[in-house]
């Protein structure tokens, strides 16, 4: 089984926030591999579904990003997923507007939502799919910019990112993460 998880914050408020690329990946994927967003447990949206012969989980955590964490890691208790079978998708503060960066390890790099992450797993080592945002104007605080919608400059380039994001995630099914990461890393 692969896991997706889509780091976001829930609501209508902020469905199109920078800090929401998580989410809309999941989004993208469950509708790309026809996968309904249709259970909860642990405090999270999923659905289950079979792509290519996997089994795949896609995951949206309800917890809100600070505690995204609190969710993921009973979620992969409970279906029994090793950690290496898991890929959390999330905005950037640290990388151009629409560019998708893959890494196997890091540390949280002061996202709130990875921070929950590796305290919950008691490591740093897992797949990550990183989409930036860029960085706040002078001036502006990060967590306005963050939960800020995407400027009309960059709504297609997010668009871009979030297809991308999600075609790297399907890759991952046929490929080893690190493959892909080399593949992705190197376009754009």
């Amino acid at each position: 089984m692969k896991v997706f998880v889509g780091l976001g914050n829930p609501g209508k408020q902020y469905a199109e926030t920078r800090h929401n690329a998580g989410f809309m990946v999941i989004d993208e994927l469950a509708h790309r591999l026809s996968i309904q967003l249709d259970r909860s447990k642990f405090n999270g949206v999923y659905g289950l579904g079979m792509a290519g012969g996997t089994k795949v989980l896609l995951v949206k955590p309800l917890t809100y990003m600070n505690l995204s964490g609190e969710c993921v890691r009973p979620l992969m208790d409970f279906y029994e997923v090793p950690d290496e079978d898991m890929a959390v998708i999330y905005d950037d503060l640290d990388l151009p507007a629409g560019k998708i960066r893959l890494r196997t390890k890091g540390s949280a790099g002061g996202h709130n939502g990875i921070k929950s992450m590796i305290q919950h797993f008691g490591t740093q080592e897992f797949n990550r799919v990183r989409i930036g945002i860029d960085r706040p104007p002078s001036g502006m605080k990060v967590p306005d910019y963050v939960l800020g919608q995407f400027s009309k400059d960059e709504q297609p380039l997010i668009k871009d990112a979030v297809i991308r994001s999600a075609d790297a995630c399907a890759e991952w099914l046929n490929k080893p993460f690190l493959q892909v990461m080399n593949e992705f890393n190197q376009s754009k």
